[in-house]
């Protein structure tokens, strides 16, 4: 096969972009090092259990539009069906359930009116609500500036130093409602405790989500393992359409003088093509291209410098079924929420899936450490975990998980490059988004359409 464009990385940002390519007809070759696709929202077989395992739960919004379209294009959007509305339990710290349920109003009434009726607040925590409807409002009105409109044209990292938590107190939000609602949603945006992140990137998430389109702030939930949600069909599609995957096949990318373009090498075999996408995280990128080229020199000095975030997963199984419930928040903990996979699954007993984001101060910890740290929080959440008995506990670290969204990183590159041919995807590149499935995505289909039109 002589491929038209090679795609370096298989994860939601590579195999969008060779989906999209492979749908207009470009053949398509993608080289991932893992034997397996799916780089940071994959899964495994357990061994004990012989369940496929994500190595970390991944929630999407509705706003998620460019997600759903590379779901769509490759026959997998009904593996994540979304919400009517937005609606979530919740379990506060003294162990008290309510709901936040957004009834059917027009967005961002929707929100208004359903924290004015959530039952855990007070009165003071309702009407602080109010206080954020001209922010969304403004948010609103600046979402078709939010993200660079041409893939040459990345922005500038020079932002305020403001972190969420600052920017919400200056919003006047009380510390209630803060707990319960800002910052549940921001940790798990954002990979990062609210009182490092920059409160920039928290508006760039709430832009999208409280658009005109009320579904666009509900929940979607994957209801298979990740590999089989995105990565299986993606594989299908690109085949089917007479391109290539080759995974256990590490790669280097080499653009040296008197090269036309890049040349990819895969176990000391030289491949080419007309454009070379780059999809690996940016902690990889410097690997990739061990031969720092100069017109790179920034881009490779920033990947180096910007901070990685962790997220840590705590997957325990019980004899039997302890919630009714497929997902509960647990704001103010270490833990912040638990997912029951019996929807995944099917099967009686439960399996549940507790997600500390932005885990820097844990993911040091011992296995048996976080899964004592995990039975503590949600058998106070969940009375029925304290009748159950634990039949096993596996721990899953994401020691660079995300990249850092705190202010003063590094400023994140374009899809081009300055070398001919050279294209970069992931979450990392310039879309306006922190890291996100949605932001991957993004960077994938941008990437598709520079190649097609160099």
């Amino acid at each position: 096969m002589n491929p038209d464009v090679i795609v370096v990385g298989g994860g939601f940002a590579g195999l969008s972009a060779a989906t999209s390519l492979a749908e207009r007809g470009a053949k398509v070759l993608v080289v991932e090092a893992r034997p397996t696709l799916g780089g940071r929202a994959t899964a495994f077989t357990d061994p004990a259990t012989g369940e496929r395992v994500d190595n970390g739960q991944h929630v999407l919004f509705g706003c998620y539009h460019e997600t759903f379209r590379f779901l769509r294009r490759i026959g997998a959007e009904r593996h994540v069906p979304v919400q009517r509305r937005l609606a979530v339990d919740m379990v506060d710290r003294d162990g008290r359930w309510s709901r936040l349920a957004c009834p059917a109003l027009p967005s961002p009434l929707h929100l208004l009116a359903g924290v004015l009726t959530w039952n855990a607040l007070g009165w003071r925590d309702r009407m602080a609500i109010l206080r954020m409807r001209t922010a969304i409002l403004e948010m609103r009105r600046g979402l078709a500036e939010a993200r660079p409109r041409r893939a040459e044209a990345g922005r500038s990292a020079d932002r305020p130093a403001e972190t969420v938590r600052q920017w919400l107190i200056r919003q006047q939000q009380t510390p209630r409602l803060i707990e319960l609602l800002w910052e549940p949603l921001a940790v798990a945006a954002l990979n990062q405790p609210i009182d490092t992140a920059a409160a920039a990137s928290f508006v760039s998430i709430l832009r999208p989500m409280f658009g005109r389109n009320p579904r666009d702030a509900a929940l979607a939930l994957p209801s298979k393992p990740l590999d089989e949600v995105y990565a299986h069909p993606s594989r299908a599609y690109i085949e089917q359409r007479g391109g290539a995957v080759r995974v256990s096949s590490p790669a280097t990318i080499h653009c040296g003088a008197g090269l036309n373009g890049p040349r990819v090498m895969v176990r000391g075999e030289r491949l080419i093509a007309r454009a070379v996408i780059c999809a690996v995280p940016w902690h990889a990128l410097s690997e990739l291209l061990p031969e720092r080229p100069a017109a790179l020199g920034r881009v490779l000095d920033a990947a180096d410098q910007t901070d990685a975030s962790p997220i840590v997963t705590v997957n325990l199984w019980f004899d039997r079924v302890v919630t009714d419930r497929t997902l509960v928040g647990l704001p103010g903990r270490t833990l912040q929420w638990v997912f029951d996979k019996r929807a995944v699954f099917g099967e009686e007993a439960s399996h549940l899936s507790l997600i500390s984001s932005g885990a820097e101060a844990v993911v040091a910890r011992s296995n048996q450490e976080l899964i004592d740290l995990a039975m503590t929080e949600v058998s106070a959440a969940l009375p029925r975990v304290r009748s159950a008995s634990l039949m096993r506990g596996v721990v899953v670290r994401e020691k660079k998980a995300t990249f850092s969204v705190a202010p003063g990183q590094p400023a994140r590159p374009a899809t081009r490059t300055g070398v001919p041919g050279l294209l970069l995807a992931g979450d990392w590149i310039d879309t306006g988004l922190p890291a996100t499935i949605e932001g991957a995505v993004i960077s994938g289909h941008w990437a598709a359409d520079a190649a097609l039109n160099p």
